[in-house]
């Protein structure tokens, strides 16, 4: 082989030579360059932002519902602990006046006016 044809050999070339194929497969690795991988990353960056908002989002609504709940139940205790005294209250009196020592007391008459 002459030093020309050894060349040759090492080159593709574009022409296909005796018993070659005529199309030449090439593999070209496609790599993103450093404007697409830095575009992609504030793209990630903004759908993880948006997930993270709308999750808050929703803790906060849950949060406003439950401080509500939360103000009625205490409404509740309240007007249940005041219905509890007012029964109690109403309660006494007829208890006192049904008890056995409401029954062995002696009615008293006023004996004499005080005249000045």
């Amino acid at each position: 082989m002459t030093y020309s044809s050894s060349l040759a050999l090492g080159r593709k070339t574009a022409f296909a030579g005796r018993n070659q194929n005529g199309v030449a497969f090439r593999t070209q690795e496609r790599a993103l360059g450093p404007v697409s991988n830095t575009v992609i990353l504030i793209v990630l960056a903004l759908v993880l932002g948006m997930l993270y908002l709308t999750q808050v989002t929703k803790t906060n609504a849950y949060g406003y519902q439950i401080n509500n709940l939360e103000e009625q139940q205490a409404q509740l205790a309240a007007t249940h602990e005041s219905l509890e005294v007012e029964a109690a209250r109403s309660q006494a009196v007829t208890r006192i006046a049904t008890s056995d020592q409401a029954k062995n007391l002696v009615a008293v008459a006023p004996a004499e006016t005080v005249n000045q």
